[in-house]
């Protein structure tokens, strides 16, 4: 058999072991490996099974995750998603609809500290789901808002999604961070707008809650100094180019409990459960790069990923049309899979197709992590709708048309980012001209 036949066959087992239950980390480095023994014999496969692991385990460049992972835990633990909230609510919550608006700008603060979408979607739902039900929101609407904000966690940085597809195609992650800042805002702003028509046409959806005067309007900004702190800490200080990505999540951690510490919700107990869960988390996100770039150096030797670029770029098919189906591809499997296993699954091979079609790196990045994210909210297999409903202990169903708006507001955001990509390639641009 030919390599390219043999990198096809390894794909398709790989996928067929993810699919039995086996974990993606382990099913990438089996199919990688035994691509390797069978195409170059077992001493070369088990050496570079060897150097990739100890590389990976000792890059600077992958340092970056595991410290924002931490950060992500301590922000977790500082009751920092309650303080957006508040201060969201103060502003907008004697409008119609003021209470989901505000839970839209809370998951957009809160996301700037978290870089998780799991994490914005449960922590909103504990802390907004109640109020908005306390002051008598339909239950759709409040659900639907919460199940779309949480996926600006994974957009507005620092984002682990994008720091995943920087180290996976060796693009810059300061620059994919700062790409992700206008798109976040334009899907907040939109989010938004969906939730004041939808209460334009029924009011009953989102009754205004009693209003707040200037002067608690302002105090209520003295909840923003956590996020504000911490946002120009890491973005600030890698967009003014005080330090690298890596040690802007050194910094970020360092600040993100400092400030649990100062506002006291930062224990013993919580320390050592933010060290455990920002371990965890690391060794799965250690063992998946690992796993990636095994199954990568298999797919470099078939010579899949440029064979694939150059039939499809042969192919006289507009560029938008493929990338279409592409988006259809990401939409799919953000139903069933989680954000990074799709991103490693699908970068080696689409990657090289879409830059070979001339599409902006960082532009199509932005698109990946956007695409991915919608699929998590897509029912009936989106996973942020299932966690959001064992959070708040709800129906699924109920969750499942909420979202419905959202989700054709989503459709809109990403015409739009696909139709003016100056949105997300503007900033980075601009730092780089520095």
């Amino acid at each position: 058999m030919s390599p390219a036949v043999i990198g096809l066959i390894g794909f398709f087992v790989m996928m067929i072991l993810i699919l039995f239950g086996m974990n993606v980390a382990y099913a990438l480095v089996l199919a990688g490996f035994a691509g390797l023994v069978i195409l170059n014999g077992l001493a070369p496969a088990l050496s570079s099974l060897a150097i990739i692991s100890f590389e990976k385990a000792t890059s600077y460049d992958f340092a970056v995750a595991p410290l924002f992972l931490l950060m992500s835990a301590f922000v977790s633990r500082g009751n920092i998603g309650k303080d957006a909230y508040m201060m969201a609510r103060a502003l907008f919550g004697h409008i119609r609809g003021g209470l989901t608006i505000a839970t839209t700008g809370a998951c957009a603060l809160f996301a700037a500290c978290c870089g998780s979408s799991l994490a914005c979607a449960v922590a909103m739902g504990r802390i907004a789901y109640p109020e908005m039900m306390r002051f008598g929101y339909n239950a759709r609407l409040a659900l639907g808002v919460i199940a779309a904000g949480g996926t600006m966690g994974i957009l507005i940085p620092p984002s682990m999604g994008f720091i995943l597809v920087g180290i996976l195609t060796q693009q810059s992650i300061g620059k994919l961070f700062m790409a992700g800042i206008s798109p976040g805002i334009l899907q907040m702003v939109l989010y938004a707008l969906t939730v004041y028509v939808l209460c334009r046409i029924n009011p009953s959806l989102g009754p205004a809650t009693p209003p707040t005067t200037f002067r608690e309007k302002v105090i209520s900004f003295r909840y923003s100094w956590p996020i504000v702190t911490l946002f120009l800490l890491v973005i600030g200080g890698i967009y003014g180019g005080v330090f690298t990505p890596t040690e802007a999540g050194g910094i970020g951690a360092a600040g993100a409990l400092a400030i649990g510490l100062i506002k006291g919700q930062i224990k013993y107990r919580s320390f050592v459960d933010s060290l455990m869960e920002g371990g965890v988390m690391s060794a799965i996100m250690l063992a998946l790069i690992i796993g990636a770039f095994i199954f990568n150096q298999f797919l470099a030797i078939t010579r899949i990923p440029f064979l694939a670029s150059e039939f499809i770029v042969s192919l006289e098919i507009n560029r938008y049309i493929i990338l279409g189906l592409v988006a259809v591809l990401y939409f799919l499997l953000g139903m069933v899979f989680d954000i990074y296993a799709i991103l490693i699954l699908t970068l080696p091979i689409l990657y090289p197709v879409m830059i070979g079609l001339g599409f902006d790196p960082i532009w199509y990045g932005v698109l990946m992590v956007r695409l991915v994210e919608i699929g998590l909210i897509s029912p009936p297999f989106g996973m942020n709708l299932f966690c959001l409903a064992g959070a708040v202990n709800v129906p699924i169903g109920t969750i499942f048309t909420g979202v419905i708006p959202f989700l054709i507001t989503d459709i809109v955001n990403l015409t739009i980012l696909v139709a003016v990509p100056s949105i997300s390639t503007f900033l980075p641009n601009v730092m780089l001209s520095r």
